[in-house]
């Protein structure tokens, strides 16, 4: 007979893992989803990466604080300051990439990625020859956080992927929220390496969803904080009182 239990809290017990591999699962579902959702050609485009793993969550997390942190990203810091938290909340990221966007345009002409009305723009940008672009050029180094211009009929495809993943997520009510921080940090970090441009899905079965609700110094006041100051404070306590041995208030009480 199987027999799991499966509980909030505390966390990192067997119980609270048994309900992390709950959300994995909902993550593996996600990503058929993804997969299968309508795109432009029918042609294959989207790849999948699930993280689960504590560690690897933190290296994350800990990426995205690097960005909050570089020069440039003003506008942006808080963005990666925050969510970076929420990573670190999450039981399962599910990262979506389009890897068709920079090397292989859809060549219709529709000048969405910003230059003129044709694809000449992204072609322009990218070393290849006889209208074949340079795989290689995913990999070059570049500024800022995407390595554009990309196609931009293969990223909107990778939107209608990311929302038929969003839609299994509320089926299985599993708390979830898409972020472009994560996907930028996670593509840095190898996840999706075959995408110029990458998605991040947070998840999470709480009974409170930890990607809502989210107020301003998120970094600085946030649920892993306050337990670590309260168990700061809580230490500091039991050493300012006497020992049970020398006084019990117990005692005290019964002789008034």
């Amino acid at each position: 007979m199987v027999s799991i239990r499966i509980q909030e809290w505390p966390q990192n017990t067997s119980a609270d893992q048994a309900r992390r591999e709950n959300v994995v699962i909902a993550a593996r579902l996600m990503t058929n989803a993804a997969l299968t959702a309508p795109c432009s050609s029918g042609a294959p485009k989207v790849e999948a990466h699930i993280l689960s793993d504590l560690d690897d969550q933190e290296r994350l997390a800990r990426k995205m604080e690097e960005f909050a942190n570089e020069k440039g990203n003003a506008r942006t810091e808080n963005l990666f300051k925050y969510e970076a938290v929420m990573v670190r909340e999450s039981d399962a990221i599910l990262f979506l990439g389009t890897y068709r966007a920079l090397d292989d345009p859809f060549d219709s002409g529709c000048g969405l990625c910003g230059g003129r009305p044709n694809c000449t723009h992204v072609y322009s940008k990218r070393k290849g020859k006889m209208g074949i672009i340079d795989p290689t050029e995913k990999v070059k180094r570049h500024e800022g956080l995407i390595n554009g211009p990309l196609c931009s009929l293969h990223v909107s495809d990778l939107g209608f992927s990311v929302a038929s993943a969003l839609w299994i997520a509320n089926t299985l009510f599993v708390d979830a929220r898409p972020f472009m921080t994560v996907g930028v940090a996670g593509q840095k970090l190898g996840y999706c390496p075959n995408s110029a441009f990458v998605v991040g899905i947070l998840l999470c079965a709480w009974s409170k969803n930890p990607f809502v609700d989210i107020n301003p110094d998120y970094h600085l006041v946030n649920m892993g904080r306050a337990i670590d100051q309260l168990r700061k404070f809580y230490t500091l306590h039991r050493q300012v009182g006497p020992d049970y041995r020398l006084w019990d208030p117990s005692k005290e009480d019964k002789e008034e």
